[in-house]
């Protein structure tokens, strides 16, 4: 287990441009961050369920966690295993009888299910290293100029990209100040 390390939700963030969600997971002990894109409903079942809200019908997830309960297992943990081709792995451990059952799974679901559960969320380290952001190291390395997109601004600028590049990247400027600075990456990762 030494090459885990456990993360915990930062938070769920929303993309203007798609339907898409991020999920931004926070190493416990250090300032280094995961952003994994999910679904509209995977992410409003991790939000539904860090918000304690009542629905009146079990989500998927809801119904998931009863099963495994009744018929007597634990979810010990969930984890975020491998990341390929830009696609994240995840396990759902479960303890049953004695005995711990890794179930394969999608990221979203498993951190869905891990915060209804009470259950630690855990990544790979070679997950963490190939996809996670230190905000200032990340920024620090990044030594190609890049015109501003924040509104922090000491000075006018000129701007080095059209008028319609800005608005599409001002969508972003909420995640970055998030995270602290500019992630680097040139593509969303997604689960599967």
């Amino acid at each position: 287990m030494t090459e885990m390390v456990e993360v915990v939700i930062d938070s769920v963030r929303v993309s203007l441009m798609s339907p898409q969600r991020v999920v931004v997971l926070r190493q416990r002990d250090e300032e280094k961050y995961l952003p994994i894109w999910v679904g509209t409903y995977e992410a409003e079942a991790i939000t539904v369920a860090l918000q304690e809200v009542e629905v009146a019908r079990p989500l998927t997830q809801d119904l998931l966690k009863n099963m495994i309960t009744i018929m007597g297992g634990t979810i010990l943990r969930v984890e975020v295993i491998s990341l390929k081709e830009d696609i994240y792995y995840g396990n759902i451990v479960i303890e049953h009888e004695g005995k711990n059952m890794e179930i394969d799974s999608r990221p979203s679901d498993a951190i869905a299910l891990a915060v209804r559960a009470h259950a630690p969320i855990l990544v790979h380290r070679s997950v963490m290293e190939a996809a996670g952001i230190v905000p200032e190291k990340d920024m620090q390395e990044d030594s190609t100029p890049q015109p501003p997109t924040t509104t922090k601004l000491e000075a006018p600028v000129t701007p080095v990209a059209s008028e319609a590049d800005e608005k599409r990247l001002d969508v972003f400027e909420d995640f970055l100040k998030k995270l602290g600075g500019d992630t680097g990456e040139d593509k969303p990762k997604e689960d599967k």
